[in-house]
């Protein structure tokens, strides 16, 4: 997982929402994810139009997210990252986030 925290994304002052990086550290360390998924905090994914954006990685692909603004998308994207240790690359990505999933060939 990479998730934004660039030049737009997490920027309050351009009324983006706040990226919560020490929440998502801590839920990775809690819960012991680091060993099968990778959480890398980057400078700029672009595309910056979509702002908050988190870029999931898996053997079956590359999934981008955008407009990530709710506690409660991050928090998904915890739960996702703990259902990929327990089931794999297969696993759904919640409901909740579909709606923010975007193509970055297409922006």
């Amino acid at each position: 997982i990479e998730v934004c925290n660039g030049c737009c994304c997490g920027k309050v002052e351009k009324g983006h929402s706040e990226v919560p990086l020490n929440t998502l550290k801590a839920a990775w360390k809690e819960h012991g994810l680091e060993k099968n998924v990778k959480l890398t905090i980057a400078n700029c994914l672009g595309p910056c139009s979509m702002h908050n954006v988190t870029l999931l990685k898996t053997d079956n692909g590359q999934t981008w997210l955008g407009k990530l603004s709710e506690d409660e998308h991050y928090n998904s994207i915890v739960e996702w990252a703990r259902d990929i240790t327990r089931y794999g690359a297969r696993t759904k990505l919640p409901d909740n986030l579909v709606p923010l999933c975007f193509d970055p060939n297409k922006i």
